[in-house]
């Protein structure tokens, strides 16, 4: 299995990656950064590539995927609708477009957010371009699928680079166990 990864230097992609690698059935990662990253895997390789809303030039690389983990993304905090529209849907749909080479067998995971607004039309910002943005990729012709986490606890090493987040963090009592599902 052939997967690619945008966003793999982020708290959410340093999780993704470490579990990609540790994948038995997954043969080569290919991940999409701006700068290399500090790691080093047999099945890793890292595509630097600065245009987040143009992949000709990285065009070749992107056939044959069977998945495709969309972990790039920021914080609605302190940005204006603009810059959040750039980041979260431009960068989003761009990348879909150019992975959709590999076909309508390709599985593209969205990391969005709880609250995002289908329906494009609620007073929240970020709420109503997550939306858009999930509302285009589930039009788009491969299989996606669109992930709503509440919370996210790094872990194994993971990082936010949001300060606020990383004090946040700190501060919570967190065990590195996992989340307790209500099961008994």
């Amino acid at each position: 299995m052939r997967v690619i990864i945008f966003g793999a230097s982020g708290m959410v992609g340093q999780g993704v990656l470490r579990a990609c690698l540790l994948e038995p059935d997954i043969t080569e990662v290919l991940a999409v950064v701006r700068t290399p990253l500090d790691i080093g895997h047999a099945k890793l390789r890292q595509l630097v590539h600065t245009d987040f809303t143009d992949y000709t030039t990285i065009q070749d690389e992107l056939k044959n995927l069977d998945a495709c983990f969309f972990c790039l993304g920021v914080t609605s905090l302190g940005r204006g609708e603009k810059e959040y529209t750039r980041i979260t849907y431009d960068y989003t749909l761009a990348a879909a477009r150019a992975v959709s080479v590999s076909g309508e067998d390709l599985t593209f995971s969205y990391v969005s957010g709880v609250g995002t607004d289908s329906t494009e039309r609620g007073r929240s910002m970020w709420a109503r371009v997550k939306g858009r943005t999930e509302n285009e990729l589930l039009a788009m012709p491969f299989h996606a699928y669109m992930f709503r986490p509440g919370f996210i606890q790094p872990r194994n090493g993971a990082a936010s680079r949001v300060t606020t987040f990383r004090y946040l963090y700190r501060g919570l009592p967190l065990s590195g166990g996992h989340a307790d599902t209500g099961s008994a």
